[in-house]
């Protein structure tokens, strides 16, 4: 049924959305729990900047500007379609991402094996796709241009899939992280506080829950504060780093974590939390907020 309304006005979709993933009544004049105000930013928060910030590749400027370029990592290419892709000009290993959306990343171990025509197909499907309207209508995602970037294909101290660090930033200021583990084989996810341990709440559809210890990393406070940094005084906004040997490196931003459909449980925490997000007031008539007082 969300297909079929997916082009209603954002105001009106974000209630039936809400509802359907979470089984509650959305009050966009009043939200309190987080995922409401999630569904409000991506109604009413619409600054300029989170586009290019949401952007895998335009975003890149901005973490070079505020925390510097050591912190990003190495890429070979951005094409607007996969046909300006030259494999020659690649290495054996590396990753492909699209720029506008999330989840679209492919992975490549032996370039040798790379069946061109079969990823070409792929990627071209990706770049059809507006990530506004694939999910509940990010605003932030809405104008992104679509293109391919290849990275520098990074690795663990075990090397095997990467460690996520995914700080959860209110007003500039880190209050908690989510780590993802096993992304590629058997996806596990934990919450934990800034002390790295593990905190007693998580997403209600997940994938599993992280039950053995994970070492806290060298450089978690480094990674907390540069997190800090990039979240300047965003209501939120989740931050995310890579820690390879000791070396912190960006991962990416963003505003809508799961697209504001997944309650946390035990439920007294989606009002936890979202006690967090003080979110701007809406002044003279304003139907959105353009302009980041901040800057």
């Amino acid at each position: 049924m969300l297909r079929k309304l997916k082009f209603l006005p954002p105001k009106i979709y974000a209630n039936f959305l809400y509802e359907h993933y979470t089984g509650k009544k959305l009050n966009l004049n009043n939200p309190l729990e987080f995922n409401e105000k999630i569904q409000w930013y991506k109604v009413f928060y619409h600054p300029n900047l989170l586009t290019q910030l949401v952007d895998k590749y335009a975003v890149r400027e901005y973490v070079e500007t505020k925390i510097g370029s050591q912190y990003l990592n190495e890429i070979y290419g951005v094409y607007n379609s996969p046909e300006e892709i030259n494999y020659e000009e690649l290495p054996d290993k590396f990753i492909i991402k699209a720029t506008h959306a999330s989840s679209y990343n492919l992975i490549i171990r032996d370039k040798d094996k790379l069946d061109k025509v079969k990823t070409t197909k792929l990627f071209k499907k990706w770049l059809s796709k507006s990530q506004y309207y694939r999910t509940g209508q990010e605003w932030a995602y809405k104008n992104v241009q679509p293109r391919l970037i290849a990275e520098k294909l990074l690795k663990d101290e075990g090397g095997i899939s990467l460690i996520d660090y995914k700080f959860y930033c209110f007003n500039g200021e880190a209050k908690f992280l989510e780590v993802h583990l096993d992304r590629e084989q058997n996806h596990k996810r934990g919450f934990y506080d800034l002390d790295f341990k593990p905190l007693p709440f998580r997403y209600v559809k997940i994938e599993k829950s992280i039950t053995s210890k994970v070492n806290k990393p060298s450089n978690l406070d480094e990674m907390k504060a540069l997190s800090e940094v990039l979240a300047g005084n965003f209501p939120f906004v989740r931050v995310d780093f890579y820690s390879i040997e000791g070396k912190a490196i960006f991962g990416e931003m963003t505003f809508y974590p799961s697209d504001g459909r997944k309650d946390f449980i035990p439920d007294e925490y989606n009002k936890i939390i979202g006690d967090y997000i003080v979110l701007p007031k809406l002044k003279n008539g304003q139907k959105e907020i353009t302009k980041l007082d901040w800057l």
